[in-house]
């Protein structure tokens, strides 16, 4: 439907589009994403034949836009430009009534064809509630909205969006570009230029990736969403993991602190582990992680910002091979962090002399449904953690590896506790949970403690002499 060739677009002799050449299907629903100034504007301003192009050519429906008149241009392309002020005070229904221009001559009545297209409009972006106000009194999302219905009711078979979410609220953003998703899916060829990277890999068909007036990617937004690809066009540091809502691509923007010489190992699964992994990178720090399951939501934030990452098939127990991987992983690190509570041999937290009765609901062990990690006692009779869970429950045997470095400077994020006199570091959750104590004696009363919000009990207070 619409079509670009080596185009290039220069203003008072600056070049604002280069060689730009991409193909955009009936049906289809592109984003064109980029930095401010990457050129996206200027690229819509020349499909629907505002700016000529210097070299290249574009067409619509096999047409040269340069050689169409505006009424055949507008019977092709519709436009909701980004700035939707109007210079007279219009009724709104008057407004969405232009669109209709492209349709019938200068002094031409209105028919009912006019009028159905202008109330299916209205009805569409929800503003036929609107339509005897006028436009100056209108917020500026309900203005855009107003100008959505205008483009609406032109009936053309390409509409081109510039920042159609800008002056919309969350909900209001979701509904124009899941009614944008619908067009392509009736037919309608959709363009739009989008800054949420997370809005158009969730509801776009490709992903066109400008930079500095040149197309660096175009394609699926799976393959163009990369954290490589967005890293050279944003010149900022992402982690690209997956929404486990939408099953779409998900951007976060990092610090720009280059890693330092510090190397930090995670062991865990779940949320947890991927917050965990995010702070480090964004501290600055070289993250290596694993085992992790498949599947896990960690392994792809792991897998975006990580410099390794040791996977295993969940509920089977790790092969010898992951095993060791994963233990030369936490020999090279400076430290290991502990994304969850590390359990005594009877099935109670590490710290619980209560014992036996397992992890406690909330707490978010490593452990799982699985068997509690052993803690043994060491050479010096002190008991530390020899193993540690893997989110499905199996045990990394790891040994004392786990226990690491002592007085190094912690990262942003985390806090240490000292396990036989050496530092454990373990690593912050985001809720609060209860450790009930049983009393030692009749005399003593019941104590309930609090574990120390945000950091994880993974280790808390090992059991002293008196409590073993």
């Amino acid at each position: 439907m619409i079509d670009l060739a080596d185009v290039g677009v220069e203003l008072g002799g600056t070049p604002i589009l280069a060689d730009v050449s991409l193909s955009v299907d009936e049906g289809e629903f592109l984003a064109l994403v980029g930095p401010n100034g990457a050129g996206k504007t200027t690229l819509l301003r020349t499909c629907n034949g505002l700016l000529e192009p210097s070299t290249g050519r574009v067409t619509v429906a096999g047409a040269d836009v340069t050689g169409l008149s505006a009424r055949e241009l507008g019977r092709r392309v519709a436009t909701v430009p980004q700035e939707t002020s109007l210079a007279f005070e219009f009724d709104v229904e008057d407004v969405v009534a232009m669109g209709r221009t492209p349709h019938r001559s200068r002094f031409a009545t209105v028919t009912a064809a006019d009028r159905e297209a202008v109330a299916a409009a209205l009805e569409r972006t929800e503003t036929a509630r609107f339509a005897g106000r006028s436009v100056d009194v209108l917020s500026g999302g309900e203005r855009q909205r107003v100008v959505l219905a205008r483009a609406l009711a032109q009936e053309a078979p390409v509409l081109l969006l510039d920042e159609p979410t800008s002056s919309l609220d969350v909900n209001h953003q979701v509904r124009t570009l899941s009614m944008a998703r619908e067009l392509a899916d009736e037919g309608k060829t959709v363009v739009a230029a989008i800054h949420d990277l997370e809005l158009a890999a969730r509801f776009c068909d490709s992903v066109a990736l400008l930079s500095d007036g040149r197309l660096l990617e175009y394609g699926p937004p799976e393959e163009v969403l990369t954290a490589e690809h967005l890293e050279v066009a944003f010149d900022v540091r992402v982690a690209v993991t997956t929404n486990p809502v939408t099953g779409t691509r998900a951007v976060t923007p990092l610090s720009d602190v280059p890693p330092g010489d510090r190397r930090v190992h995670v062991l865990g699964g779940g949320e947890r582990a991927a917050r965990t992994i995010g702070r480090l990178v964004d501290a600055g720090v070289e993250v290596t992680a694993g085992i992790v399951p498949e599947g896990d939501v960690a392994v792809a934030t792991a897998r975006s910002v990580a410099v390794e990452v040791v996977t295993a098939p969940p509920f089977g127990h790790p092969s010898a091979d992951r095993l060791e991987a994963a233990a030369d992983l936490v020999r090279m690190a400076d430290v290991t962090i502990v994304a969850g509570p590390v359990h005594d041999g009877d099935g109670g937290d590490a710290g619980d002399p209560g014992g036996g009765g397992g992890s406690r609901a909330g707490s978010g062990t490593v452990s799982g449904a699985g068997e509690p990690a052993d803690i043994g006692p060491d050479a010096d009779g002190e008991r530390t953690p020899s193993s540690v869970g893997t989110p499905n429950g199996d045990l990394a045997q790891l040994g004392d590896d786990l226990l690491v470095l002592e007085g190094l400077e912690r990262p942003r994020g985390v806090e240490a506790r000292t396990v036989a006199d050496r530092e454990l570091v373990v690593a912050v959750s985001e809720f609060d949970f209860e450790q009930e104590h049983e009393p030692e004696s009749e005399s003593e009363p019941a104590e309930s403690t609090t574990a120390r919000s945000p950091a994880v009990d993974s280790v808390a207070s090992q059991p002293t002499e008196g409590d073993r």
